[in-house]
């Protein structure tokens, strides 16, 4: 019985999850032309760009971010209508406890969850990238740099460059100034007009470029054309946005932390929440399962009615209270992987409290 029951279940939430998930993002596609029509025809957009290099491409993105919701509201409507029709209650008279009665539930959302992980960590930035781009060259949006001017990196433990500019387009750097030093002076700096990135030979080329060399009775100077040098900064560590970490694999996502943290730059903490957000958030499944089930296998008055309020308040205070953690793991008052893992640590809590208080 129980097997034919979980069969059931499963069958059911794929169901009702990929239908709620086709009106999401169909309410999510109307909403979005709606408010950016007038910039795709400001910057000529052409209809096939607009359907394939961007929508197309944003899907993925969709699916992740409404996944949750989906689930969630799949499994309250359910569940509730387990409970309306007494078949819970009927199942629990035979002594089935409501901890069984879960079990593919879990399996259902731990199968969805390693799923949509495995789609962020590997397929979803790629469809990012093209959509972003397309963003940045059609839809007017403030600006998401982290660097904009007087830009500085710490070379190594002893060195530090600046750049007055960057520009991350072309991926050249204006006004350079390299200073190298020890523990009590000034040992040697280096100044260029621009440094350009060779992508063939992955180094930079400075041009029109003052070196100066310091010494205990003063300093020479020399001045050289152009130069090739190896600097242990890549044009991504110079031109940083708030989407970059949406744009890149969990392995690349791990490099690029490594390497802001190794030339010094600042506001770290912006990416490291995101990052562990990301790898947190299909764990938010599993909450929702849990709270969903636990709402909706008691029966109420009301009927589905309350289940779907229920389940759209809950969504909102979980969605409210990830957005809310998330600065103040930018501005260092919780660390980034607690502000990160707060929200689905607290919600998981509560759905326990709300498992165990459900009548067996």
């Amino acid at each position: 019985m129980l097997n034919t029951f979980s069969k059931y279940i499963f069958v059911k939430l794929l169901t009702y999850t990929l239908f709620v998930l086709l009106v999401l993002i169909f309410i999510f596609i109307m909403i979005d032309f709606s408010e950016n029509s007038d910039d795709f025809t400001d910057k000529g957009a052409k209809m096939a760009e607009i359907w394939g290099s961007y929508y197309l491409n944003y899907i993925p993105e969709m699916i992740r971010l409404v996944l949750p919701v989906a689930i969630f509201t799949a499994c309250l409507f359910l569940t509730g209508q387990l409970s309306e029709r007494l078949e819970i209650t009927a199942l629990k008279a035979a002594g089935v406890s409501l901890y069984v009665l879960i079990i593919p539930y879990l399996v259902f959302a731990s199968i969805t969850s390693i799923t949509i992980s495995f789609l962020d960590a590997k397929i979803i930035p790629k469809s990012n990238v093209e959509r972003i781009a397309f963003e940045q060259k059609y839809i007017k949006r403030k600006s998401e740099n982290l660097d904009r001017s007087d830009i500085y990196r710490q070379l190594s433990s002893n060195s530090i460059l600046r750049v007055n500019y960057f520009d991350k387009n072309q991926n050249i750097g204006y006004r350079i100034q390299i200073v190298k030093y020890d523990d009590q002076k000034v040992q040697k700096t280096i100044t260029a007009n621009r440094m350009n990135w060779n992508e063939e030979e992955q180094k930079w080329e400075l041009s029109s470029v003052k070196v100066r060399k310091f010494t205990e009775y003063g300093y020479k100077e020399t001045n050289i054309g152009l130069i090739d040098t190896s600097l242990s900064v890549l044009p991504r560590d110079l031109s940083r946005t708030t989407s970059d970490i949406y744009q890149l694999t969990y392995e690349e996502a791990s490099d690029y932390i490594d390497s802001i943290l190794r030339s010094g730059a600042g506001s770290v903490n912006i990416p490291l929440v995101q990052y562990y957000g990301r790898v947190a958030y299909p764990f938010s499944i599993i909450v929702v399962i849990i709270i969903g089930f636990a709402v909706a296998s008691v029966r109420r008055r009301g009927g589905k009615g309350i289940y779907i309020a229920a389940g759209l308040t809950i969504s909102f205070l979980y969605l409210a209270f990830i957005k809310i953690s998330e600065p103040f793991g930018y501005y260092d008052t919780l660390s980034p992987l607690t502000a990160a893992t707060l929200p689905h640590i607290f919600f998981f809590c509560v759905g326990i409290i709300l498992l165990v208080q459900a009548k067996k």
